[in-house]
């Protein structure tokens, strides 16, 4: 072998140690950071799924762990060792609990979560059924001090888009409130303070029924094979199994019950009516440009004219005149 020839071999084993070993950016370095942030997402979702157990007031087992993480025995045994040794969890007795240093990193990733819901349903276009697989994602990246920012960028709110509780910066967070839907009474009173958006197949099922946060719940059939009730008007059926997912809150008195539901879409060319309240279904950029445009309780409207198809609407508002389709109109309701 030459000399050149040597210094090219020399040179390429130089240059392949150096891709290799290269701190940070090597790919041994790359490849140890992947390992890290794997095992640091485990711990994070082992973190977030104890808590939504204790939280609904459910024992946590090795094995929920497992299933809820889709991981087998094996390496559900060694995850709960490595939260054991860094004091995130207690284990008696076959039940896993978490300690106050695992509870308050649970509620850090939790509130990052349940943020970034809200930002997605408020910000962006992003439809219903992805807000939560883009926040599972999101959960694991900022800090702290980004989601502190990131409160403060949409209002600091106290609540999720499906009802769950934001927690604050200092891990406070209220008790659950409410019952099941498929727990009702026929002639049950009720309004929406929580949907479920897990499994993800159920919540689709949910959002097909137009069921949303604010929806008034009247019960009329609750029976083992289905569930029968009206929401805002319109009457809806599920299963039982589905309706577990609706949480709702019992009308206190019953004045505050709601009994005709009339939609903007109702009124023909000719007439007018009163806003009451804009559905929940409208929410984000969406709300925000129907009330600059004067949809907001107490304002009057009229309906001016139909297009030849029947969609979009023209309807006379303070004194100007605005186009809505119907999948709009349909949620804005009114008295007559």
């Amino acid at each position: 072998m030459n000399p050149v020839e040597s210094l090219i071999i020399f040179s390429l084993i130089v240059a392949s140690l150096t891709v290799i070993f290269l701190p940070r950016k090597g790919l041994l370095a790359k490849w140890k950071h992947t390992i890290r942030s794997t095992e640091r997402v485990l711990i994070e979702d082992a973190l977030k799924h104890l808590y939504d157990r204790e939280y609904n007031q459910l024992g946590c087992t090795l094995q929920s762990i497992a299933g809820n993480l889709e991981i087998n025995s094996d390496k559900a045994t060694n995850l709960v060792e490595r939260l054991e040794k860094l004091g995130l969890i207690n284990s008696k007795d076959g039940k896993l609990s978490l300690t106050p240093k695992g509870r308050s990193y649970a509620l850090r990733v939790i509130r990052v979560h349940r943020l970034w819901e809200k930002y997605l349903s408020e910000k962006t276009g992003v439809p219903e059924i992805d807000w939560h697989d883009k926040a599972e994602w999101k959960e694991h990246e900022l800090t702290p001090e980004q989601a502190d920012d990131l409160a403060a960028s949409i209002g600091n709110p106290l609540f999720d888009p499906h009802g769950d509780p934001i927690p604050t910066s200092d891990g406070r967070i209220p008790r659950k409130e409410g019952v099941p839907l498929s727990s009702l009474k026929e002639g049950n009173a009720a309004r929406i303070i929580h949907i479920e958006d897990e499994p993800k197949a159920v919540y689709a099922q949910l959002l097909a029924l137009d069921l949303h946060l604010g929806s008034q719940i009247i019960m009329i059939e609750n029976t083992r094979e289905r569930i029968k009730f009206e929401s805002d008007g319109d009457e809806k059926v599920l299963a039982p199994i589905f309706a577990a997912n609706v949480t709702v809150k019992l009308f206190e008195r019953k004045t505050d019950v709601q009994k005709n539901f009339i939609t903007l879409s109702n009124l023909k060319v000719g007439e007018k009516g009163t806003v009451l309240k804009i559905s929940n279904a409208l929410r984000g950029q969406e709300r925000r440009r129907l009330m600059d445009f004067g949809i907001v309780p107490g304002a009057e409207i009229a309906v001016e004219m139909k297009s030849p198809s029947g969609d979009p609407t023209a309807y006379l508002i303070r004194d100007a005149i605005i186009a809505f389709r119907k999948n709009q109109s349909d949620h804005i309701f009114i008295k007559k």
